[in-house]
């Protein structure tokens, strides 16, 4: 939620920033509400803590009370110099000025979803109110009834530690070739709830409730490449997409527990800023952020390790949500499908991010899929599409990715990933090599602050070599199958408003499936994004 607040009262904003050492009595002081009126928001700057006010005293009860306000909420603010114009402690006036900015604050935080009000904050208020009300009676009749508003926070709060936040898009697309492809033109919408509870104020449980009816172009043009970022189809039906709880350990470690959904990409940072998120990023699957972070995973554990100020340490297992509770062969935690991955981010800045990654991974016979279903199919399963039959597999996965703000308006990053892949069947041998890359630039504030033009271009996995060998000189082996396939997506990004952005866009398909005989495949889409 955002932490600058300006909070206006009879035309002029208030600051205060803890309890004060307290002068006067309740009477009408118009000179004094003279000077509060006068003070003009071009004199005020936000300070996050009370201690940066040098004016102010701990000697009174409300310290605390104040302090938790100003550093909890940041609704109160003082002048650029720490002081409130002078050594002379505060009057109960301006007091119940920063105190009815708090109370507004507040309230508006609950009206937009808020959840990080806590029951103790509000006793809090409730006392201040009760001890100025005299003072903010004076004020004006816009503070009248705050006994009233503070029992209405109180009863109309959704939760006093669940935040509720939502994402709403709709979808206009179609997928167009020369032949053999599905171009009919689509409309359809996903819907995501996030329910974010905390109960220490530095944990968060994610439950993430979902439906949709974005079909995958894989089906409409026969190549996994075509595939839409946000696809998502259950006939929208509700349900549970995320459920995974993040919480510190200490100061430089945090840790992940998941039982749904949990990716790869939600522990460790993918290195891709401005096309990673499905609902506002890279309208192609491929072109949100490297394939070798996708694979195996929805259930699972990880941690986050803070190497000093430029360097984290990430490491995640990862198990098939749809294993993880059969305790039959071949299934549950450890037996089934899983990922074990460890990454290490360097930040030489704050406008550069290199990021390695590895992932060792196991899929079953029938399960096996090397690209993340952004490749060609023989990348997708070597052996299966060369009629081999269905084995398991092994896989060692490499990555490297990097992003660089250059200036304030450009973005240019990147990606290269390398799957070197084994058959796992105690009678048959089997290896095979996928390679993948991309390049990505953002143009930043382009027609407007917020607004976004995107390009990408790269290589979608592509099968570079694959042996199978099934004993007393049977087998198979080919050297770089087919053409290249290559994928260029241009986009624009327009925020309409801080909740609404609609991205029209597409993206361009050549040589699909690595076959320079098939027809260019282009995606058109026009996405629209409700988020709150």
């Amino acid at each position: 939620m955002s932490k600058t607040v300006r909070t206006f009262l009879s035309g002029a904003s208030f600051a205060l920033g803890a309890t004060v050492a307290f002068s006067g009595t309740a009477q009408a002081n118009t000179e004094l509400l003279d000077q509060i009126n006068s003070y003009s928001q071009d004199d005020i700057a936000q300070v996050n803590s009370v201690f940066q006010l040098s004016d102010v005293s701990p000697s009174d009860w409300a310290f605390d009370a104040l302090r938790n306000l100003v550093e909890n909420y940041n609704c109160i603010v003082g002048y650029p110099d720490g002081t409130f114009r002078g050594s002379r402690p505060l009057s109960r006036y301006e007091f119940a000025a920063g105190l009815n900015a708090c109370l507004q604050q507040i309230e508006r935080m609950i009206q937009s979803g808020g959840s990080e009000v806590t029951p103790e904050d509000l006793a809090a208020l409730r006392r201040l109110v009760n001890e100025f009300e005299a003072e903010l009676a004076t004020l004006g009749a816009r503070v009248d009834d705050l006994e009233g508003r503070v029992e209405f926070l109180e009863d109309h709060q959704f939760s006093t530690t669940t935040k509720l936040g939502g994402e709403v898009i709709f979808n206009l697309g179609a997928a167009f070739g020369e032949d053999n492809i599905d171009d009919q033109v689509t409309f359809s919408d996903r819907v995501r709830l996030n329910l974010d509870t905390s109960f220490t104020g530095k944990d968060r449980l994610r439950t993430r409730l979902e439906a949709g009816n974005i079909t995958a172009f894989d089906d409409a043009t026969g190549v996994d490449t075509a595939r839409l970022g946000f696809d998502t189809d259950n006939d929208n039906d509700v349900e549970i997409g995320k459920l995974y709880y993040r919480f510190p350990l200490s100061d430089n470690i945090r840790a992940y527990v998941g039982a749904v959904g949990m990716g790869l990409d939600d522990i460790a940072d993918s290195t891709s800023p401005y096309f990673e998120s499905s609902g506002s990023g890279a309208l192609s699957r491929f072109g949100r952020f490297n394939p070798i972070y996708r694979g195996p995973d929805g259930a699972g554990a990880g941690f986050n390790l803070g190497l000093g100020e430029k360097f984290t340490f990430t490491a995640a297992y990862l198990a098939d949500d749809g294993d993880v509770n059969n305790p039959e062969e071949k299934n549950g935690l450890f037996n089934g499908n899983y990922t074990a991955a460890a990454q290490l981010d360097f930040e030489p800045s704050d406008n550069i991010m290199l990021s390695a990654v590895y992932a060792r991974r196991y899929q079953k016979s029938g399960d096996v899929n090397l690209t993340g279903s952004t490749g060609s199919d023989v990348a997708k399963d070597p052996w299966d599409d060369g009629g081999f039959g269905e084995y398991a597999a092994s896989s060692d996965n490499f990555g490297l990715q990097a992003s660089w703000l250059i200036g304030e308006k450009f973005n240019l990053g990147g990606w290269v990933g390398y799957t070197n892949a084994d058959i796992e069947d105690p009678t048959v041998t089997g290896n095979a090599e996928v390679w993948n890359w991309a390049v990505n630039a953002a143009l930043l504030d382009v027609g407007g602050e917020g607004n976004v033009l995107g390009l990408i271009f790269g290589q979608p996995p592509k099968l570079t070599n694959a042996d199978i060998d099934f004993g007393g000189g049977q087998g198979s082996s080919f050297d770089d199958e087919g053409e290249t396939t290559y994928l260029a997506e241009l986009q624009y990004r327009y925020k309409l408003n801080k909740n609404i952005t609609i991205t029209p866009g597409a993206y361009v398909i050549f040589n699909p499936n690595q076959n320079d005989d098939n027809d260019t495949v282009v995606v058109g889409s026009v996405r629209t994004t409700f988020s709150f």
